[in-house]
């Protein structure tokens, strides 16, 4: 229970917090589909250098 009640800029500020952080939150989620789809097609294959043997 608040003492005080809330201030009109915290409203507005916790609003934008909001929606920056479902805008975050989609571009992580982007992020990770686009490499579940790049990892898991058929024509994705690992350097053969991956280990730095060098040659």
């Amino acid at each position: 229970m608040s003492l005080r009640k809330e201030h009109e800029l915290h409203t507005r500020r916790k609003g934008r917090n909001v929606g920056v952080g479902l805008l975050l939150a989609g571009f992580v989620v982007l992020v990770l589909a686009l490499t579940m789809v790049k990892v898991t097609s058929n024509g994705f294959q690992f350097p053969a250098n991956l280990g730095g043997e060098g040659g």
